[in-house]
């Protein structure tokens, strides 16, 4: 919300190039506004110290605390064989816990003169561990001690705001920086609409700025924060209320079913009957299809809840209407797999314009990257003459010359795995916009709903179809009891000899490209405590195969091989040919094999909570109870066995994707549906400000409805140009 000029303005001009260089770099904060807006993590009060014993390793920190004392040591080393290197030990305390410092060499003379015992002061570097205590080595500082001038400006606010900062650039020096803009706040146009903010009591704009960045009570943070969390709710909303606005005034063709026609038809033919949940969901597409404006519908349902059969309805119902369904797949795998089960759903109704093909049956293609020249050819041909009602394919749906005779329906599978600009470009082959509906696997609590994919509507599948069976999970800590892991290797054995198959899955390949020893990859802090690479497809695989699972046929399965072998193998595994399969998490969203009931889950702590409850659902697709084992060697405590322990406990999708978010940053959330900018969030939590963000959205909505132009409300037009930058307009546009 870089709002006018004295904003704007560029931060080189204000604090100098080497400064503003290293903001730009390492914070992207590139105007005065950008730094008004880089708001303080929280915030130190004077009387209370921070607790030193709760630091996090290998993260960069800033503590207040007092010098409890200080100690000049010599010692000899390579520089000074004579005994003369200096090494300063300062002990740190907050009244909890201790922290050491060390200053070395010339180092040693300045911290040796101010930090006295009884000093107060902030200091900032990288916790580390040395001789079993926790460190600081060269640690930035600055004193408390409120004796000049400047000093105590900064510091006359009984609170002292810690910032987001870098080894680059220390806590204090942003807030030195920002006390230097801070006047400029006063120019800052407010977005929101007077009726608004006087209606729901908030502060001004240049007021929250001022209370953020220099509070003097806590009721100053509160009322700054509040303040802060609507104007990102409220133009957000705004942002997707206009996107709304402006796709209910584009055309479409409506698509009616015909009453006795392909999807009377198919419906007559399903060996079982519809839930609830499907027939509610299914008439909620059908009204949005009849409509003469497109639809942009996103159906979420728990993992086996029948979104792949809602869908079809949908495409046959548009086949019926004259026109044609192209349904898009994140894989090839996925892409085949959902072409084999369409194709057995419909039966004679898949073979239009073949001997043997129904009356009323359409043709059903496939298209891939990897199709021969002659099968390609001859898809391009039905898709153009419309001889094919339906087109199940991987990206390659939307190179240039694939042409359609009449699109009337886009299905995006696992919408997060596709860029914005390719659902754009097939929605562009129609002559005018199709319908579009976007399935996830990924159940989405319904605040993230409304915040990332507020532009469309919302139908939930949440009811499993009869027959489906219950998934037993259990974590399996191979660390602590090793005999777990072999009790697990027993129960699969079991499985098979029940006449069922499993899955084993692993985090990486195993193959010389994904090797992270060769890669040289920086390694996580999780990897450094255990000191090996996550387990891979190829050595597991052969693993088992020699021991545990010996005797029992096992296969692999990953992204690398040819699309040729990964159908092989896929089609001989659904066939009851191969006992187990080992896989990376290509499997992990539509493979159907009913029979397959076991899945274990090597270093389980690698995934998320969502990937995990997605492979989950590849079990107890059939009559048989299904079983998933969680295989980890992270210690009880830690929050990754907590996690695992979260999964094993609920199969509600919803339950666990409320989980997986508290335990991220939304940026993370915001990340894969809001261009890839930035997250636009700094104080909206999507699950804590549930309110909030319901609030802004009916206020968005009556704003929008009087004034989709926002012609009077310059402050917000604004604001919106801010936030919905070139990249993320273009992104909302293609929706």
């Amino acid at each position: 919300m870089d709002l006018v000029p004295a904003l704007e303005e560029p931060l080189k001009k204000v604090l100098g190039p080497p400064t503003a260089k290293v903001m730009a770099e390492h914070l992207g904060l590139r105007t005065v506004g950008d730094l008004l807006h880089h708001y303080p993590r929280r915030y130190e009060e004077r009387g209370q110290l921070t607790h030193l014993a709760d630091l996090p390793m290998d993260e960069h920190v800033t503590v207040v605390a007092m010098v409890a004392d200080a100690r000049l040591h010599s010692f000899a080393s390579a520089k000074s064989p004579r005994g003369k290197g200096q090494r300063l030990e300062v002990t740190i305390t907050d009244g909890h816990g201790r922290l050491q410092l060390v200053f070395f060499g010339n180092g040693v003379h300045k911290p040796h003169k101010e930090l006295l015992p009884g000093t107060r002061a902030m200091f900032a570097g990288k916790v580390s561990v040395f001789n079993r205590r926790l460190q600081l080595a060269h640690p930035a500082y600055e004193l408390l001690r409120g004796d000049t001038e400047e000093t105590v400006e900064t510091w006359a606010g009984a609170l002292i705001p810690l910032y987001p900062a870098t080894a680059k650039l220390e806590s204090w020096k942003i807030g030195k920086a920002i006390q230097t803009v801070l006047p400029s706040a006063q120019e800052a146009v407010d977005p929101l609409p007077e009726s608004l903010r006087a209606g729901r009591g908030l502060v001004s704009l240049p007021e929250a700025l001022l209370k953020i960045h220099r509070p003097h009570t806590k009721a100053d943070i509160d009322a700054a924060r509040t303040r802060l969390k609507w104007d990102e709710a409220f133009v957000l909303q705004v942002a997707l209320a206009r996107r709304r606005h402006a796709d209910a005034q584009l055309p479409a063709v409506p698509r009616r079913p015909a009453a006795d026609g392909l999807l009377s038809a198919f419906d007559d033919r399903l060996p079982f009957t519809l839930t609830d949940g499907q027939r509610k969901v299914s008439a909620e597409i059908f009204d949005d299809l009849a409509t003469d404006h497109p639809m942009h519908r996103l159906l979420q349902g728990e993992v086996g809840s029948g979104k792949t059969l809602v869908a079809l309805r949908a495409m046959l119902a548009v086949v019926d209407a004259g026109g044609q369904a192209a349904l898009l797949a994140p894989t090839e795998v996925l892409a085949q797999q959902h072409h084999r089960s369409v194709v057995e759903m419909m039966g004679e109704l898949a073979e239009g314009g073949m001997l043997g093909g129904a009356d009323r049956a359409t043709k059903v293609v496939l298209l891939t990257g990897s199709m021969g020249a002659a099968a390609r050819r001859q898809a391009l041909l039905d898709l153009v003459t419309g001889e094919a009602g339906i087109v199940i394919g991987t990206h390659a749906l939307i190179e240039d010359k694939v042409r359609f005779h009449d699109l009337g329906l886009v299905v995006v599978d696992e919408q997060h795995r596709f860029g914005v600009e390719q659902r754009d470009a097939l929605r562009g082959k129609g002559a005018q916009p199709p319908h579009l509906l976007v399935m996830t696997a990924t159940p989405i609590p319904r605040t993230v709903a409304m915040t990332v994919f507020g532009d469309l509507e919302t139908s939930v599948l949440d009811q499993l179809p009869a027959g489906r069976s219950p998934i037993a999970s259990h974590v399996v800590p191979a660390a602590d009891k090793p005999h777990f892991l072999a009790r697990a290797w027993e129960r699969v054995r079991e499985e098979v000899a029940n006449g069922h198959q499993a899955y084993v899955v692993c985090p990486r390949i195993g193959d010389e490209e994904d090797d992270p020893r060769k890669a040289g990859r920086k390694k996580s802090p999780e990897d450094e405590a255990e000191k090996r690479p996550p387990l891979a497809v190829l050595d597991v695989a052969d693993h088992l195969a020699k021991g545990p699972l010996h005797g029992l046929t096992v296969e692999v399965l990953h992204g690398r091989m040819h699309p040729d072998d990964k159908d092989a193998v896929m089609r001989r595994f659904a066939a009851g040919d191969t006992d187990v399969l080992v896989a990376t998490t290509v499997i992990e969203v539509g493979v159907n094999v009913p029979n397959a009931t076991a899945m274990v889950i090597m270093d389980a702590d690698r995934f998320g909570v969502s990937q995990l409850h997605q492979l989950r659902g590849r079990v107890g697709r059939g009559s048989a109870p299904g079983l998933c084992l969680l295989v980890t060697e992270m210690p009880e405590a830690s929050p990754a066995r907590q996690r695992l322990g979260a999964v094993a406990a609920t199969l509600d999708g919803f339950e666990l994707s409320r989980i997986d978010l508290e335990q991220r940053r939304e940026g993370d959330v915001l990340g894969q549906a809001q261009s890839g900018a930035r997250s636009s969030l700094r104080v909206l939590a999507v699950i804590e400000d549930e309110e909030v963000i319901e609030q802004a959205r009916e206020e968005a909505v009556a704003v929008v409805e009087a004034d989709p132009d926002l012609t009077a409300h310059p402050g917000l037009r604004t604001a919106l140009d801010a936030l919905v930058d070139e990249e993320r307009e273009q992104y909302l546009e293609k929706g």
